[in-house]
Order: structure tokens, then sequence, then C-alpha cells
């Protein structure tokens, strides 16, 4: 059995004004019954998620989950929370027998349960009524039993945790209620094998403070300090108490539950380790339920911030060996490109605007090769893409040195508004604009921006020289080649085309920055004459692939950053005042668009 599917009402940020339409849920989101990550900007929604499905399911240790005011939305009097469980093995299935809903037909029935938990709340006297977790078909299904719920808890990883704590030994430690929950300690006592060992061992201790060893063998030297030290306890013991009465040392031990809390887990010989080796201890010990023989109750783990005090390795290696397991379902939350970059791209959703999108192929638009494609080329620095509020794609080193520049001087700071700036290294634009395009309603609101090339050349080789091509034809081949880029938007993905060939080109001629342009482009081509035709010179080493264009981009990025240092009056670089009749109004507009102006 796996959790398919959570529907929310209400619930946090996931909420509407109006009054709840069940067939209109707030979030409807399907789990895959392996790994799934939940990424996304902060404040997405992601621990809300996570939130929700711990107080309809509660945790096997035993964590304190109550509904609290702040967990409804808005104004709201009612919130709702529905899970919904599939894929039922038979010794699974008997346990919610009375609860269970079937579907399918001609032989072909599958049971499914449906958890329902709904709470309503007085405003005025500012009070939540108590309310059980029911489930059934029905809309409000009946309560489930205690033992019924036994089966369907959930194990959670909370995110910055302190290991060393929750694997020292003492009464009632988080190390002691996981082992005794594992078939190796559950359900025994006085007949376990380490009762028997530790009676064994305070035998031997209580003979040591007799002053024998443990085949009553009398000790000698500097080993009868401790037959010593308890006859001087005694003789306060006889005064105090009772003449009868005397001290006995040993470790508690009667029974298992003693035991377990004097166990300390750690790494066999690593010394002192360090708060990430011990979270991973902690993580290996927590997930045992997970791995459980003879349990036919849920398997669901949930993990929040699988990154806290890991470095980035060590996230990848966890991240590659949870991937392997079988049998077992997952919810992780993270905020870390290098465990994004890492994951397949089907088990990842991005939590976006008060909705959370899964990335398998029935409900994105990417086909196959966009998968293999990803999976190949999605590294650390593009998946920072999953985390932001705004993109902007581009082509090359160019584009990415120069666009935060071109922002700051429009009056637009991109860190503060979310934007990333994902260099793809080529013009593969698909496979990562399809990451944002959904098969159907609703879709994503996450502006993305692709800016590229209309790549017609303005000059051709003809013989021994170069010679500039028809204007009017050029304008012709230009206008259709940006139209038929510009129609490929969908959704929330745009096209910005460079009007001119290429971005150099479109620099070249732009009125705000063309001066700027060729005189870092003389700086960097000393041995180039440009005096004679740069436009002409430019268009050769376009042609001939030797401009050095990101050298180009980083040098006029830094003369539009010194702009900017200056008195607004003394400023010679105006792109605040930029208008659409300028060849680079193209990337003032994918700005615009990407940062949500």
């Amino acid at each position: 059995m796996y959790l398919s599917n959570l529907k929310l009402w209400n619930f946090r940020k996931f909420g509407e004004d109006s009054s709840i339409d069940l067939d209109k849920p707030s979030l409807n989101l399907n789990f895959n019954d392996g790994i799934n990550v939940l990424i996304g900007e902060n404040d997405s929604g992601k621990s809300a998620i996570i939130d929700a499905i711990k107080l309809a399911l509660k945790t096997h240790s035993y964590d304190w989950l109550r509904l609290d005011w702040n967990d409804f939305f808005d104004n709201s009097t009612r919130l709702r929370i529905e899970l919904r469980f599939e894929n039922f093995k038979d010794d699974e299935a008997k346990n919610f027998t009375e609860w269970l809903g079937w579907e399918g037909e001609h032989g072909e029935e599958k049971p499914f349960l449906r958890l329902i938990y709904d709470a309503t709340r007085n405003l005025e006297d500012h009070y939540i009524y108590p309310t059980e977790i029911k489930a059934g078909v029905d809309e409000t299904g009946y309560q489930l039993t205690a033992e019924a719920r036994e089966y369907l808890k959930t194990t959670y990883l909370k995110p910055l945790r302190d290991a060393k704590s929750e694997l020292i030994p003492r009464k009632n430690s988080r190390l002691t209620q996981i082992l005794q929950g594992h078939e190796a300690f559950k359900g025994r006592d006085q007949d376990h094998l380490l009762v028997q060992l530790f009676k064994e061992f305070n035998e031997h201790v209580e003979k040591y403070f007799e002053g024998t060893d443990k085949d009553n063998k009398p000790l000698t030297g500097g080993d009868l300090k401790g037959k010593e030290l308890k006859n001087n306890i005694d003789k306060f013991v006889k005064a105090f108490y009772s003449k009868d009465k005397e001290s006995n040392f040993g470790v508690l031990g009667n029974n298992l539950k003693n035991i377990l809390e004097k166990l300390e887990l750690s790494i066999k010989d690593e010394l002192n380790p360090g708060l990430g080796t011990l979270n991973r201890l902690f993580m290996a010990s927590e997930l045992l339920h997970l791995q459980k023989e003879n349990w036919n109750g849920l398997r669901l783990g949930l993990i929040e911030e699988l990154e806290a005090h890991l470095h980035p390795q060590a996230q990848m290696q966890i991240i590659e060996a949870l991937q392997k397991e079988k049998n077992i379902q997952l919810i992780l939350t993270t905020h870390s490109p290098n465990l994004a970059s890492k994951l397949n791209l089907e088990n990842l959703i991005i939590c976006n605007n008060c909705n959370a999108f899964p990335m398998g192929n029935s409900y994105t638009k990417l086909d196959a090769d966009n998968y293999k494609f990803l999976e190949k080329f999605l590294d650390t620095t593009k998946s920072n893409l999953f985390f932001a509020k705004g993109v902007i794609l581009v082509e090359g080193w160019a584009e990415e040195i120069l666009i935060p520049s071109i922002a700051k001087a429009i009056g637009v700071n991109l860190t503060e508004n979310g934007v990333s700036v994902v260099n793809i290294g080529n013009t593969g634009f698909d496979h990562y604009s399809k990451i944002y395009l959904r098969n159907e309603e609703p879709y994503m609101s996450i502006p993305v921006a692709v800016i590229t090339d209309s790549d017609v050349k303005e000059y051709e080789k003809n013989v021994d020289d170069y010679i500039r091509r028809d204007v009017d034809q050029v304008q012709r081949e230009t206008q259709e080649r940006v139209e038929t880029i510009r129609a490929k938007a969908e959704q929330a993905v745009h096209y910005y085309v460079a009007p001119n060939w290429t971005l150099e080109y479109s620099l070249f001629k732009s009125p705000s920055l063309s001066e700027t342009f060729q005189s870092e482009v003389k700086a960097i081509h000393t041995m180039t004459d440009w005096d004679s035709d740069f436009e002409k010179e430019l268009a050769i080493k376009l042609l001939n692939k030797g401009l050095k264009k990101t050298k180009i981009a980083y040098q006029l990025a830094n003369a539009i950053d010194d702009d900017l240092k200056k008195p607004e009056i003394e400023r010679t670089i105006t792109l605040d005042e930029i208008d659409q009749t300028d060849s680079v109004f193209y990337i003032v507009n994918a700005i615009n668009y990407a940062a949500g102006n």
C-alpha cells in the first residue's frame, strides 16, 4: 500500500475565501509509490504538505501533533484533509476491511482507502471543535479504530535535528522508542537474551563489590577498592536504616526497556563524530520502521530538509541510496540544488503559487527524449531553476554574465525578485522550458523567459570577401524567424528574440550600448582594424566564430556596473530610459517578465 493522493481544503496557504466545495480541492496532489521530493522557493507550501500528512496519520515517534488555529486558511471556519491509499496486498487490506472502497470491474476490482480529517472552528469563541480521523467512500466516513490507525503511522525525520541528543542513552530516548518498535524487541521482556546478559553482568558487578571475581576467587591489590567503598557505604546504611540492610551496586536492567535506555548507537571505530555523521546515523536508525519484516502496515517516510548539516557529497550519497530502496515510499522536502540535480526528474514535485506540480511524464509535456536529456545535463547550476520565482533561460555565458547588469541598470534586482538566469549551454531550450508546461490545468505560473538569437545572418562570404546581404531580405527573414520562435510561447513560457542576428550584433545596433560595446570590443581584439568598418569586422568574426563573446560580455557588464556607481547626472548608459525601438529591448522585456513586472 502507498499514499497515492492528498487533497486539501483551507489548510494553511492552500485555501479559498469561499465555502468548501468537495469537488474542487485547494490542492489535489498525486504521489508515486517510490520517492517524492517537494521542491520550490521558501513559503511555497512544502512543509504544509508534510504537516497535513503527519496530522492525519501521526508518527511512530509519537510527536505531539494537534490542529492549530493557524492551520486554517485565513478566516475560514472549516478545513479538510483527505488521504487516499492504493495498491493493497491482501495482508494489508485486511486491517481496513470495513472502510475500504473498490474501483474497477470485470474481475479487475481493486481496493482503496480514503482517510478524512474534517475540522471546524468558532471564530468568535476562538475554539476548535474536537474531531477524529475517519475513513470510507462517502463524504463523512466512519471513525477508525485505534488498531487500524496503528497500521497507518508514518516515520518522520524533522529538519535541523539534534541527532546527538536523540542517540545518547537516556530514559524514553528516541533510540529506545525505535528499538522497542522493532521485531527484535517488540512484545518481549523478561525472556529476551539481553535481560539474561544484564542479569549475568549484575552478578559479576555484585561479586566485584564483595571482593571476589566471577568464580568467587578473592580479589587482590587495587581491585579490592570496590569492596572497601561498599563497606564504607554499608556502615552508614546500617546506621541510618537497619543493621540487616546493605547496599547493592548494579546496572538497572530488570526489564528490556531499562536495558534499551542504556544502549548508545555510534559508528564503529570513529571517535567524536560530527553532527553530519550523527545525522546520517540517526536517519539510518529512524528508517528501521520502513524495513520491518512481518509488517502489514504503511511504509511511508517523511523527511524534511534532508540536506540539514550535510555537505553536498553526503547529500548525494544519501539520495542515491534512498532511490534504490524498494517497497517503501518517501516524501521529502529540500532546498538543495545538489539534491535536485541528483534526483530523477519524475520524482520531483514543484511547489509554486499555492499548488504542487508532479514532474512525472503523465503530467508534463516532456517526452522521453527530454527526460533522458535532462537527467544527463540537469546539473547543480541548472537545478536552481526549481527554486526560483522566475526563470530566464539563455544560450551561453555572454547572456548569463550580461543580463544581471542590464537588470540592475533598469532597476530590477534579480536576486531580490527570486529570478534565476540559467545558462543551458546550447539552444536546446525545449528540454528545459517543457519542465514548466503541463498537460492540463492547473498550469504553472512561474514566468519563464527564453532569450535567444534570431540567427539570421546579415553578412555572407563571397569568394574572398564578405558582403552585406540584401537589407529587405534580411528583414523579411528575421521577421519570419522571430514570429516562428515567438509562436512557441505556451502557458507561462515566453520567448524573447534578438532582432539583429545575435546578442552581440544587437548590442552593436543598440543606441544605448553601442558606444560602450564597441569600446570594449576594440580593447579586447586589438589586432583588428575596427575603425575602417566596425560592422563588417564584427560580422566577419561572428561568421568565423572568432569573437571573444564571454570576455566582451564580462567587460561590458563591468562597464554598466561602474556607470551605475556614478551620480545620476554623470551616467552615460541610460538603459532605464530605453524604449522598444532599441535593439536590446527584447532583453529588457524578458527581465521584466521573469521578475513579474
